[in-house]
């Protein structure tokens, strides 16, 4: 029975608005250039801080896809 190997890589997208457009845009981002892309998952949020106020948005994203041969 033939198996299947994934890689792993972790990314970090950002955002002005919130930290699901920045999970998202790491994961399109990747998309561009990678193939086969299977299941990311978010293991950190932050945010940048400027003057009391939240300025942007911080995912950091474990995102696996298909090795290819």
């Amino acid at each position: 029975m033939a198996g299947t190997t994934y890689k792993i890589i972790e990314l970090v997208g950002t955002s002005d608005t919130s930290w699901e457009d920045a999970a998202r845009t790491a994961v399109e981002t990747a998309g561009e250039s990678l193939k086969d892309l299977r299941i990311a998952e978010i293991t950190k949020l932050d945010m940048i801080i400027t003057n009391a106020k939240v300025t942007s948005y911080r995912a950091r994203v474990d995102l696996s896809f298909k090795y290819q041969k």
